[in-house]
């Protein structure tokens, strides 16, 4: 059984007044440990399908399951506590570096959990190139390239089963965004479902390839 199945997907989207078909009827699968490339031309839909699986995009039509269980029998906020994204944009709160990484624990749906110790939070940071960032660093002082690391983080120290990535190294240089890779990879390794979407060639981590194109999506073996 797949940790995550999407069964007929079809979505419409609304470009200039124009209804467009965007999928109908895709279907696929991921399952513990994969670690899996989402890729295509742009403007084709691969980031409104991870908004998709994780419940944050308007369906026409859609079936999930997660480990068996269907999405209809899981409320959202739950939902996205397992399947998690990390958006393309990443977003800080005014604070510190520490207080970005803490963010999902002042969310009701964390309420009562411990906060993950400084101790994790620096070992995370250091793994992806941030060692020269303090937790006391003001968050909205960072880089762009930063500010998408420390988004990345913040989901990753949630522990979700199933991670959607949005393009999360497109705006690092290339010695940050294999690290970034690395602790993806390392992630996969435990267990975790890992879907990112992504540009250019491939840097030779992921299981296979989720190819969207013309409202279909293929998978393709790397």
């Amino acid at each position: 059984m797949a940790l995550l199945e999407v069964q007929n997907l079809s979505v419409d989207i609304t470009r200039s007044d124009t209804v467009i078909h965007l999928f109908r009827g895709v279907s696929l699968s991921i399952d513990r440990g994969e670690l899996v490339d989402v890729v295509g031309p742009s403007g084709v839909g691969k980031s409104t399908l991870l908004r998709c699986i994780a419940r944050m995009q308007p369906v026409v039509s859609r079936t999930m399951f997660f480990d068996g269980r269907s999405s209809e029998r899981v409320d959202p906020t739950t939902w996205r506590c397992m399947v998690a994204l990390v958006p393309q944009r990443p977003q800080m709160v005014a604070g510190t570096v520490r207080n970005n990484l803490n963010l999902p624990w002042t969310l009701k749906a964390r309420a009562g959990e411990n906060l993950p110790d400084d101790a994790r939070l620096r070992d995370l940071l250091d793994q992806v190139g941030l060692s020269d960032v303090e937790l006391d660093r003001d968050a909205q002082q960072l880089s762009v390239g930063q500010m998408a690391r420390v988004s990345l983080l913040r989901t990753v120290v949630t522990t979700p089963k199933i991670l959607l990535l949005d393009e999360v190294d497109a705006s690092l240089d290339q010695g940050s965004a294999s690290k970034v890779g690395d602790l993806l990879a390392h992630i996969a390794s435990t267990g975790v479902a890992c879907l990112r979407v992504r540009h250019g060639v491939s840097d030779g981590r992921a299981k296979f390839q989720f190819i969207v194109r013309d409202g279909t999506i293929t998978r393709k073996a790397i």
